[in-house]
C-alpha cells in the first residue's frame, strides 16, 4: 500500500499564503450605550460584542472625556443620548480614525472618572463601564434624598429632634436585581415601596425619611450605609424582593446581621486606619489602644444587633398582616448593607418576585402602599419603646380611666387630639378603660 502522493503546487501555494498572512480578527462592536445619572455621579455603560482594548482620558477647554476603542465600530442602531436631568454630561458623539472608534462625552464641568471592564453576567455581555463623579466628591459618597442630596438633620431649638429613618431601595441602574416571570424588575418595585414608606414616615410626627437613592441609578453597598450614617440615621431599612428557582416559594422575610458577619466587619473596621476616627456610640476610637478599641466596638455591635433584632421583629409581625410570611421569625445573614456597627439595620425581602402571584402583588400600587404602612407600623412600635430621649418621638404613657376623654388628655399633656390618635392608631375617640395610650412629646411653642 502506497502513501499519498505529493500535493499539487497550487494547494501548496495556498497553504503557504494562509500561514504567511494572519487572519484579521472581527472588529469589536459597540452594541449600545446607556447612562444612569445620579445626584452627583453618572454611570456610562457601553455594551460590547467582545472584550476590547481601550483607553480613557480627559481634555479641557471645554471639558470632555474621550474613550478610544481599538478596532471597534459603533452599531448603527446605537443611540448616543443624554437625559435632561444629567448633571455631568451635556452630549455624546462618536467618530472613527485609523481603525479606532472614538466616543467623546461633552461634560458640564470638571469631573473625575473610574473605568473598568465587566465580563458577561446573566443577561449582560461584555461591558465597558465609566463612572463620572463631581470633581471633589465627598469621602463618604453622595447623600441622596427625594430629588437631591438631603441636608443633615439639625436639632430643633428646643433640643428635641426628629427620628431619622434611612430607606434603602435595593439594586438600581445597571443592576436590575431579580426578574419576575412577567419581566418585573426588582429595582423598580422596591423603589416604589421605598417612596411610599418615605412619604408615610415624613407624615409621621417626629420622624424624617432619607432615601439612599431616589431614582434608577447604581449605588455601592457600603455607600448606601454611609449615606445613612452621614445623615445620623436612627434606623436603616433596606428593601428587596426575593427570588428562587422554584416559583412556588413565597412569603416575606426580614433579616438582620449575623453574629459571624458582625465579627468579620469588626475586623475590617479595626484594620482600616481611616475608621479609627469614627464615632462608636459617641466615643472616638482614634486615641484608644487596639484592645480598648476592640472592646468598645464589640459592645457597640452587641447593642446594635439587639436593637436590630427587636426592630426587625416588630416590622415582621406587622408585615404578617399584609401577606404570608416565608419565615415566622427574623433571619440572620451577612448582608453588607447591614454591617454598620452603630446603627440598627434590617433587610426586608418583601415577597418572591419569582412567584407569579406575588409578582402581581408587587406590581400593584395598593399592595405596595399596604406593605409600606405595615413597615411604618413596625417602625413606630419599635420607637415607641426605644425612642432616644432627645427625640420628639420620646413618649409618655397614660392608662385610660373611666370618664377619660381624648380632648381632656390632649389638654393635660399639651398635645393635639389628632397626634394621640395617630400615634396609637385610633380610628375614633372611643377609649377602652385600662388601655395604655402612648402620649407624644409636646412641641415647645
Amino acid at each position: 500500500m502506497t502513501g499519498p502522493g505529493p500535493l499539487p503546487r497550487i494547494v501548496l501555494a495556498m497553504l503557504l499564503l494562509l500561514t504567511a498572512v494572519p487572519v484579521s480578527a472581527a472588529p469589536v462592536q459597540v452594541l449600545g450605550l446607556r447612562t444612569w445619572p445620579a445626584p452627583d455621579n453618572t454611570r456610562v455603560v457601553l455594551d460590547l460584542s467582545a472584550e476590547a482594548r481601550y483607553r480613557v482620558f480627559t481634555i479641557d477647554n471645554p471639558e470632555r472625556l474621550v474613550v478610544d476603542i481599538k478596532g471597534a465600530r459603533l452599531d448603527k442602531a446605537s443611540r448616543l443620548e443624554v437625559t435632561a436631568e444629567d448633571r455631568l454630561l451635556k452630549g455624546i458623539r462618536s467618530g472613527v480614525q485609523d481603525g479606532t472608534l472614538r466616543i467623546v462625552m461633552d461634560l458640564q464641568g470638571e469631573a473625575q472618572y473610574k473605568d473598568f471592564l465587566l465580563k458577561p453576567y446573566r443577561q449582560y455581555g461584555h461591558r465597558l463601564v465609566i463612572d463620572l463623579f463631581t470633581k471633589t466628591p465627598s469621602p463618604a459618597g453622595p447623600a441622596v434624598a427625594a430629588e437631591a442630596a438631603p441636608p443633615l438633620v439639625i436639632a430643633k431649638p428646643s433640643g428635641m429632634r426628629d427620628l431619622v429613618i434611612a430607606i434603602d431601595a435595593g439594586h438600581g441602574g445597571e443592576d436590575p436585581g431579580a426578574l419576575g416571570y412577567r419581566g418585573t424588575r426588582e429595582k423598580d418595585v422596591v423603589l416604589a415601596i421605598a417612596r411610599h414608606l418615605a412619604t408615610l414616615i415624613d407624615r409621621e410626627r417626629g420622624m424624617k425619611a432619607v432615601l439612599t437613592r431616589s431614582g434608577d441609578y447604581f449605588l455601592s453597598l457600603r455607600k448606601r450605609t454611609q449615606i445613612a450614617r452621614d445623615n445620623k440615621a436612627d434606623l436603616f431599612v433596606s428593601i428587596h424582593a426575593d427570588s428562587f428557582r422554584d416559583k412556588r416559594v413565597k412569603g416575606t422575610s426580614v433579616f438582620v446581621l449575623s453574629s459571624h458577619g458582625a465579627t468579620d466587619e469588626a475586623a475590617r473596621w479595626l484594620a482600616e486606619k481611616e475608621n479609627a476616627s469614627d464615632l462608636i456610640g459617641g466615643v472616638s476610637l482614634d486615641d484608644k489602644d487596639d484592645v480598648l478599641r476592640s472592646v468598645l466596638l464589640d459592645l457597640s455591635q452587641t447593642a446594635t444587633l439587639e436593637s436590630s433584632l427587636e426592630a426587625a421583629d416588630d416590622v415582621l409581625r406587622n408585615l404578617g398582616s399584609v401577606g404570608e410570611l416565608h419565615k415566622g421569625r427574623v433571619q440572620q445573614a451577612g448582608f453588607v448593607v447591614l454591617k454598620s456597627p452603630d446603627m440598627p439595620s434590617m433587610l426586608i425581602e418583601t415577597a418572591f418576585i419569582s412567584n407569579p402571584a406575588e409578582e402581581r402583588k408587587l406590581r400593584d400600587v395598593s399592595t405596595q402602599r399596604a406593605m409600606a404602612e405595615a413597615m411604618l407600623g413596625g417602625i413606630r412600635n419599635y420607637f415607641v419603646k426605644n425612642a432616644p430621649p432627645d427625640s420628639l418621638f420620646a413618649t409618655r404613657r397614660h392608662t385610660i380611666l373611666r370618664g377619660d376623654r381624648l380632648s381632656d388628655l390632649a389638654t393635660q399633656y399639651q398635645v393635639s387630639v389628632e397626634d394621640i390618635k395617630q400615634l396609637n392608631g385610633l380610628k375614633d375617640e372611643t377609649l377602652p378603660v385600662g388601655r395604655v395610650l402612648r402620649i407624644p412629646a409636646a412641641r415647645e411653642g
